[in-house]
């Protein structure tokens, strides 16, 4: 097959969208199935021409909606060298104007909302609710309306996904989700994640790895680790990933009122060797957000034989609770102190054998080439 993907940017920083693409696409190559990508970057972005499959990138455009005529000529013009199409992600123009030129040209796709229809940004931003039920009536129901299928990645995402928005129903699918195994250990990890936090020297840590945004929980993990640092001085934090919407100095500021912040360590967005060795190296990691329709981060650590501590909004923390691979808690910052101070209290064999359990759930549930037959076969079916 050829596919193609409509997403809005193929910038890592843009976190488990832009991965959970590219690893779904090379496990489909290896398949023998193509992939194209369309986006709205602009084409001379470095993200651009390093991305590993042919991108057209069709910026640069204003941002947050991020509208040009473009996308949809370019799909029209181009629809028919491919059997099937992905729309990833909602609430901005590649799912706006991919519908445009989709549904012009009639190449059948699929939608994948990315956790974008989640209850929670309903309750913590009502009034932008509002604004997007109206938008949701005018353009992005119709996306989903005339898709042949609109994805989700778990069954808890597709039933917290219904009854957000008014106005145009949509046929569901839940398909798998994964990631490739990592690269195999090796000393140069842990020499490229070290040189990453100097400051961390060879002090044990826990680990959050994601982007810094209300919705992971950031603000309740510095909280809860003010408590845990003053009853084990032996551990600390590692805070890495993107601080796009400007919050990291409001989350320092927490950490030093409470005197904790020599404590916390900031490497901003890891890729790479550093990556993988921050995952391998950390005590455990940890993502206490209040809404993640899978959580690619965690299914990453999990790959790393790392046990996970994570709240049950977190939709695949059932898996992870069933495989003994980790912790799970509530999102209030109480009940993610205590399960920290839990994890430390385990000894040596029972986190050996969570580490072996950790690797064995992510073989069972979350591996990248059962991921991606599952997508094909939506793909497949709805090809004509």
């Amino acid at each position: 097959m050829r596919i193609l993907r409509v997403i809005a940017s193929v910038d890592p920083r843009e976190g488990g969208p832009v991965e959970g693409l590219r690893l779904s696409a090379g496990a489909m190559r290896a398949m023998g199935h193509e992939t194209e990508i369309v986006t709205l970057d602009d084409p001379g972005s470095d993200h651009v021409s390093g991305f590993p499959f042919p991108v057209h990138a069709l910026g640069p455009t204003l941002k947050r909606y991020r509208y040009t005529p473009r996308l949809a000529r370019w799909i029209g013009e181009n629809a028919a060298r491919f059997d099937a199409a992905i729309v990833h992600g909602i609430w901005n123009h590649a799912s706006v104007g991919g519908w445009q030129g989709l549904r012009g040209s009639g190449l059948p796709y699929v939608v994948l909302t990315h956790g974008m229809l989640d209850p929670w940004f309903r309750e913590a931003y009502p009034l932008k609710h509002w604004a997007k039920q109206a938008f949701w009536l005018l353009w992005q129901g119709k996306v989903l309306r005339d898709a042949r299928a609109v994805l989700f990645t778990s069954e808890d995402e597709r039933r917290l996904a219904r009854g957000v928005f008014r106005g145009h129903t949509y046929r569901e699918k839940v398909v798998r989700y994964g990631t490739a195994a990592p690269p195999p250990c090796s000393a140069a990890q842990e020499r490229a994640f070290r040189a990453s936090v100097p400051a961390l020297g060879r002090r044990p840590y826990f680990l959050f790895l994601s982007r810094l945004h209300p919705k992971k929980g950031c603000d309740l993990l510095v909280a809860a680790f003010g408590a845990v640092a003053r009853e084990h001085p032996e551990i600390d934090l590692v805070m890495a990933g993107p601080d796009q919407i400007g919050w990291k100095a409001a989350l320092e500021g927490m950490a030093e009122e409470a005197g904790f912040a020599h404590r916390i360590h900031w490497p901003g967005m890891l890729t790479g060797a550093a990556k993988w060795g921050a995952y391998r190296g950390a005590e455990a990691f940890v993502l206490p957000s209040h809404g993640e329709n899978f959580g690619l981060v965690v299914a990453e650590a999990l790959a790393c034989g790392t046990p996970v501590l994570v709240t049950d909004k977190v939709n695949i923390w059932r898996e992870v609770d069933a495989a003994g691979a980790g912790l799970v808690c509530a999102d209030r910052e109480q009940d993610v102190r205590g399960m920290m101070l839990r994890f430390l209290e385990r000894d040596g064999e029972s986190r050996s054998a969570m580490q072996a359990a950790a690797r064995l759930c992510h073989t069972a549930h979350f591996d990248i080439d059962a991921a991606a037959r599952s997508l094909l076969a939506v793909l497949e079916d709805i090809a004509p």
